[in-house]
């Protein structure tokens, strides 16, 4: 069938547009180019040779009066959604599309809510760059018409996509590269920055519920086909599965529908095969996003970003949901940015931590950009911003409520924004239903995040380095039965190692050959169930270096010192406090700037301290430095290695630290 785009594409596509495209007559402008440069290291977002502040803007329901907001606050860079289906993010609560559907039949797209989108956008701030959000799940019409490429689930009914499809994939990449093609050559080519690609559960590459039942016989020969690469031969199979008679053609997947069992791991001598599940399971995630990155590299030949939602190994313990495979996708040359929320425990005196290793990502070259869907004392409810979206009952307590006063959204905000510049990463400011930072203090965090990142530049970096290095597993939770609760056990210890007084680099298991660990005083093996050969090596020489080294598995903790020839072993203990790790921290040499339970970030020339209760404070660092109040431009001294502080209750300070 011959597409049908408009005269202008050279090609035929059925377009609807409320402004039928300003009658397909405007000249089609010059694309920009937006890339991912290393900094000394870093990676940086670059735009037309121009380094951009990594701080974007997003809402779900944006209005021009909103990006105006932020615009001048000095923010220009955006986040649009947009979606192929006419079908909502949530499978489970019932949540309603937030644009009509771009993919309204064979052949035939609707881009009338990206130009409605892109409209708001460029009148608010003419020097807008854009990053689409463009969500892949397919439109009921194509499920129905094509449930050989759905999840077809024990009913007999299908359910949107499975995403082991070859036919899915291929069609949805044929709808991807014809969304580009007319993006390219419309008039808001200058503006796009980029393609988040998104599918799956509230966009974030997890699984639908229903897919975990997915009967698609692509997904079992796809899990045939796995282990054949991974074991080459039907005898390496049967040992490692511990079954005499399964071969590539008789191999199933394990049943990871079934309800959690009791809290216990699973054995290695008799489980192999639901950890091959789930192995396979998360790699499909990861092959997917890869894909459709490639997709857009090679359709804007290398111009635009690509970015997803991915590696939420350190908050999300269920494995069925497929994000178990970061490693394998930090190796995909096509992707240049990762991004989670902050963890889900939004509450004062806590960090919100990224959800993944974020040194690994890094590592790799990748940007990581946080999603900073803080909620405010204005925040709104979905219910009062639309009409038809929000279903009965949701999205009106629990975490979709803001703080009760002003005082405390900022010292979130603030938080949020001491966060990422102390470890280093971006993110974007995510105002949900809209007008959650509609205030003039609260822009004022985001205006003065711009200016902070723009105005100090970062120096002597490496005397404020981390001590600290933990390393975890993004496998951990395929061992748990219970589907994340013993995971969790071991990775609530995020929350503590924010309140020790110094700071800590995370890094992935599969990183281990490749992390400098010099800088390191101590190691903490975090969830690693069993340890290799390779890993037993390193904790013989760390230690002969006199570095610590804390080793947490299912049984309890063990810890290795320079003058130990055995570990002292603390059985059953898997959960620490701020204060035991402190002095576990002070008596292996790492550097304590604050010994109070404080959230305390130190980095890159930043230092943040968000507390409850407020206070005295009295800190201590390394050597002498200067201290630097940005907010006022003051210098609170000039050379000193001792700081008295006043902390106000509900609050987070910044401070910029020059050694």
């Amino acid at each position: 069938m011959t597409k049908n785009f408009p005269p202008v594409f050279n090609q035929n596509v059925f377009f609807l547009g409320i402004f039928f495209f300003f009658q397909i007559t405007s000249t089609a402008t010059a694309q920009s180019r937006a890339e991912i440069q290393l900094t000394e290291g870093r990676p940086t977002l670059v735009i037309n040779g121009k380094t951009y502040p990594p701080f974007a803007y997003m809402s779900y329901l944006g209005e021009e009066k909103y990006y105006k907001e932020v615009a001048d606050a000095g923010i220009h860079l955006y986040n649009i959604p947009a979606y192929l289906a006419d079908r909502g993010i949530n499978s489970i609560s019932g949540i309603g599309a937030f644009r009509k559907p771009i993919w309204i039949g064979e052949n035939e797209y609707d881009f009338s809510s990206v130009i409605e989108d892109f409209e708001k956008i460029r009148t608010a701030d003419p020097h807008a760059k854009v990053i689409v959000r463009l969500y892949l799940d397919p439109p009921l019409w194509w499920e129905r018409s094509h449930p050989e490429a759905s999840a077809q689930l024990p009913d007999g009914s299908t359910f949107r996509q499975c995403f082991s499809s070859e036919i899915w994939k291929a069609k949805t990449a044929e709808v991807l590269e014809d969304f580009l093609d007319w993006v390219q050559k419309s008039p808001y080519a200058a503006n796009l920055a980029g393609i988040h690609v998104a599918s799956g559960f509230t966009e974030e590459w997890f699984y639908h519920p229903k897919q975990y039942h997915d009967q698609n016989p692509a997904r079992l020969e796809g899990l045939r086909q796995w282990l054949r690469d991974r074991y080459k031969n039907v005898s390496a199979l049967r040992t490692a599965w511990n079954n005499t008679t399964v071969t590539f053609t008789t191999a199933r997947l394990a049943n990871i529908h079934e309800k959690g069992r009791k809290k216990e791991w699973r054995d290695p001598k008799t489980e192999q095969n639901y950890i091959d599940t789930f192995r396979f399971h998360t790699e499909v995630m990861a092959d997917n996003i890869a894909y459709f990155c490639k997709i857009v590299k090679d359709k804007s030949n290398g111009k635009l970003l690509t970015g997803a939602f991915y590696g939420y190994h350190y908050f999300v313990t269920d494995p069925r949901r497929g994000h178990g495979a970061l490693a394998k996708l930090l190796d995909c040359p096509d992707l240049d940015y990762l991004s989670s929320p902050n963890a889900y425990n939004r509450v004062l005196g806590e960090d919100w931590p990224a959800m993944a290793a974020i040194n690994s990502v890094w590592l790799h070259g990748k940007l990581w950009l946080t999603e900073n869907d803080t909620r405010t004392s204005i925040t709104t409810l979905l219910k009062d911003r639309s009409e038809g979206i929000a279903p009965p009952g949701q999205y009106e307590d629990g975490v979709w409520l803001g703080p009760d006063d002003i005082e405390t959204s900022k010292a979130f905000l603030w938080k949020n924004t001491a966060r990422m510049l102390a470890y280093g990463y971006g993110g974007w400011w995510f105002d949900m239903w809209g007008g959650w930072f509609s205030d003039p203090e609260l822009l004022n965090v985001l205006k003065e995040t711009q200016r902070l990142h723009s105005d100090y530049i970062p120096k002597n970096i490496e005397k404020m380095k981390s001590e600290v290095l933990v390393v975890v597993d993004e496998e951990l939770s395929f061992w748990d039965t219970s589907y994340g609760s013993l995971s969790e056990n071991i990775l609530s210890n995020r929350y503590p190692l924010a309140k020790t007084g110094t700071s800590y680099d995370l890094f992935l298991r599969t990183d281990l050959d490749a992390i400098p660990t010099n800088q390191y005083k101590m190691v903490w093996l975090m969830g690693l169930l069993r340890l290799n050969a390779d890993e037993k090596l390193k904790i013989e020489n760390w230690q002969k270096q006199g570095v610590a080294v804390i080793w947490t598995d299912a049984n309890g903790t063990k810890i290795y010192t320079k003058n130990d020839d055995e570990p002292v072993f603390f059985d059953g203990k898997v959960k620490w406090s701020a204060t035991e790790l402190r002095e576990l921290w002070q008596k292996s040499g790492v550097h304590i700037y604050n010994d109070t339970d404080d959230v305390f970030y130190i980095g890159n020339n930043w230092l943040g301290i968000h507390t409850i209760n407020g206070g005295e404070r009295t800190l201590h660092f390394p050597s002498e430095v200067q201290v630097i109040d940005p907010l006022k431009d003051e210098i609170l001294a000039n050379s000193t290695t001792v700081l008295r502080l006043k902390l106000n209750p509900k609050s987070t300070t910044l401070l910029r630290i020059n050694p």
